[in-house]
């Protein structure tokens, strides 16, 4: 049984993402990935490595420079014949291609699976995570799109894949790229971070999020926000955790004013601990919560920075 597994990168490194998707990806037969954007030979050579994978393809253009979606799942569907699965990280990225890649198809999407149970039959959340669905499908492709923070990472060293260069499709011309805005920061990216500290609406302000960013520094964690904190213009949306936000899984995570909504916890509730800091004793992020702190934020957390001084 082969699989095909869609790269995620910036052409000049691989994501993680795609690490963990190749580790989904194995417990379905033999693995390739397609590396699709434009000077990108670095990572399809750093694709080669990761262990696990039969074989790298390379489709090196101009017209995945910038991943534009509709260029590339008409890639994936021209490949798409030789396989029985088709895989992507359900990124932002991915979830804009492969839905994309099933209508060109013409076969059903499996979304977000966190569990390969056989080679038809996979298990993926449903209602915000409050229920799991185990789903069979019985097309002769299956496009699947795999919540990373359910698998761990394929090794990226060890492999030895071949790399074979493919044929680019023809440009779709139905969309154009006209440039990008780019967050900089020195701390680790929110969904790749082993620390994330989130504040909710009981942060109460966008400027008390400086004493998480200061706690953040001190234990080289990412900074996250409810969707509450993000509705009310404290914080960007690229900082939002949660069902309509980003699903992390740290080995830590500290929850700041945060109530608990549904929403969020589907984003957040897979992280290996979880602490939590709220005035409200009765907020239903205690009872996800491995550790509590009724108290005070604004006399916690400074609390904790100055413990973290010593």
């Amino acid at each position: 049984m082969s699989v095909l597994v869609l790269a995620e990168h910036d052409n000049t490194e691989l994501k993680a993402a795609t690490l963990h998707t190749v580790a989904a990806a194995a417990q379905l037969g033999d693995v390739d990935i397609l590396v699709a954007g434009s000077g990108c030979a670095a990572v399809a050579d750093e694709a080669a490595k990761v262990q696990g994978v039969n074989k790298v393809l390379l489709a090196d253009s101009g017209i995945y420079a910038n991943g534009l979606a509709e260029n590339v799942a008409a890639l994936v569907k021209d490949l798409a014949s030789g396989y029985e699965h088709v895989l992507a990280p359900a990124t932002t990225s991915g979830k804009n291609i492969m839905p994309r890649v099933s209508a060109l198809l013409d076969v059903a999407q499996i979304s977000e699976i966190s569990e390969v149970v056989s080679a038809d039959t996979f298990v993926r959340p449903i209602y915000a995570g409050n229920a799991m669905a185990t789903v069979q499908s019985s097309d002769a492709i299956k496009v699947i799109t795999v919540r990373i923070t359910a698998f761990d990472a394929a090794e990226a060293e060890g492999g030895n894949a071949a790399v074979e260069t493919v044929a680019a499709s023809s440009d779709a011309e139905k969309s154009s790229f006209v440039g990008q805005e780019l967050t900089r920061s020195e701390r680790p990216e929110l969904t790749s971070a082993r620390i994330v500290i989130s504040g909710g609406r009981g942060m109460q302000d966008g400027s008390n999020f400086s004493m998480l960013e200061d706690v953040a520094d001190k234990l080289g964690a990412a900074v996250g926000a409810s969707r509450a904190a993000v509705d009310a213009g404290f914080m960007p949306n690229d900082y939002q955790v949660g069902q309509t936000g980003k699903v992390v899984a740290p080995d830590l995570y500290i929850a700041v004013g945060i109530s608990g909504a549904i929403q969020h916890l589907a984003g957040m509730k897979d992280s290996k601990v979880i602490v939590a800091i709220n005035k409200d004793e009765e907020a239903p992020i205690f009872q996800v919560a491995d550790y509590g702190l009724c108290a005070d934020l604004f006399d916690a957390v400074p609390a904790l920075s100055a413990e973290l001084d010593k």
